[in-house]
């Protein structure tokens, strides 16, 4: 039987049922099931509680005795979730962080994504550790409880800072590794396309139509957590895509943080596709990822995508915006054809023309052009190729 969990919706602007509904989705992402929702507009804060105790008593007295986990959707501090299970008569309660951290454990598979996993839900469950596990004390099995959730209520807060710290040394030597290879495919010329957006948008059906893989695809938000790589091809020049977890609104800071390593391919990439689902609310997709991009110091050239363009109807999309069904596998060519323009400054197409008294000179240099198209004659053999822009002055003798 899954987990009940009921929300608790605070309505602080006009996002408020935007929110909700990410909550509901949120919940079905973790395996729990959603039972219902009370909403309070705040125009003062509670201090203790941020619910007024009026609203509070009444949630109490509808959820009876049922079992129920409440979700607070929104941030709690270590004290407001103590009070808020007292006064909603000892039940779970967890906030939209924790919620979050459940579905990246259930996710993570990598063991980098684990580690970060578990480092995020420590640096969490830290401040609400107090004495001898009171704080923890309620939390029982089901969401909030996975990976390091399940920490042993006699865990002292010594352990953890100890924990903290080795889990952050093992992921910076994570980090240095990711960045040799990250300089090495530089040294390889291979130019990486990040495919950064919204959860649930279809980045990973994307990856699958564009370059022959078969990543999971799953319609559940944050389905992928950790980043995943493949290689295809652009009139035959190769690059590297790669699959990056999913955004969402008013995600975290910290959790922003906790998974800035794994978000480094994205941040160095050489092109990135902000992929937004043009069937729903594109507009706040798109401001959310740039935001969350900005926080993270992202400063590459991207290009916004519009997947599910089959089910958008007369939506009005944006103009300079590639329209694509990855689903469908409508657009690709489009897309392909853009990525490469934004990489002119990259590549150059070029005819080339040896002659066959030039032909062990030009076959030494060969490996560093893409070609084309080969035809000879009585004089030498004419090539359309693809030339590195890096590389052009070693060919510019050949240049038709």
């Amino acid at each position: 039987m899954s987990e009940r969990v009921y929300i608790l919706q605070p309505i602080f602007g006009e996002d408020a049922e935007a929110l909700h509904a990410e909550a509901v989705s949120l919940i079905g992402s973790a395996g729990a099931e959603y039972i219902g929702t009370t909403r309070q507009i705040i125009r003062e804060i509670h201090p203790a509680t941020i619910f007024g105790e009026g609203k509070l008593a009444e949630v109490k007295a509808l959820l009876g005795d049922g079992e129920a986990t409440i979700l607070f959707n929104g941030d709690l501090s270590p004290a407001q979730t103590g009070n808020l299970s007292k006064a909603l008569g000892d039940r779970k309660v967890i906030d939209r962080t924790a919620l979050i951290l459940d579905i990246f454990a259930l996710r993570a598979e990598s063991s980098e994504g684990k580690l970060q996993v578990e480092l995020a839900q420590y640096k969490y469950l830290y401040p609400r550790l107090h004495g001898k596990g009171t704080a923890l004390s309620r939390l029982g099995g089901g969401i909030g409880t996975r990976g390091p959730g399940e920490t042993k209520l006699e865990t002292d807060r010594r352990h953890i800072r100890v924990r903290i710290h080795a889990l952050e040394t093992r992921l910076k030597e994570t980090e240095q590794r990711r960045s040799l290879l990250t300089e090495r495919r530089k040294k390889e010329r291979v130019k990486t396309v990040a495919l950064v957006g919204y959860t649930n948008t279809g980045k990973s059906t994307l990856l699958n139509a564009m370059t022959g893989a078969d990543v999971l695809v799953r319609d559940a938000l944050f389905a992928t957590l950790d980043p995943t790589s493949r290689a295809f091809e652009i009139e035959g020049v190769p690059f590297l895509m790669v699959d990056t977890v999913g955004f969402l609104r008013s995600l975290p800071h910290s959790l922003i943080e906790a998974f800035k390593s794994t978000l480094e391919s994205a941040l160095h990439c050489d092109l990135a596709l902000i992929v937004c689902d043009a069937s729903g609310d594109f507009a706040m997709q798109l401001e959310t990822t740039r935001k969350t991009l900005g926080e993270l110091g992202f400063s590459s050239p991207y290009l916004v995508v519009m997947n599910k363009c089959d089910a958008a109807g007369d939506a009005l999309l944006p103009k300079d915006a590639v329209r694509i069904s990855a689903k469908e596998g409508r657009g690709l060519e489009t897309l392909k054809a853009r990525i490469f323009e934004a990489m002119r400054d990259s590549y150059a197409r070029a005819t080339l023309y040896i002659p066959y008294a030039e032909m062990a000179s030009y076959a030494a240099l060969r490996p560093l052009l893409y070609e084309r198209e080969v035809a000879y004659d009585e004089g030498g053999a004419r090539v359309r190729a693809i030339v590195p822009a890096i590389y052009a002055e070693k060919f510019r003798k050949y240049f038709v």
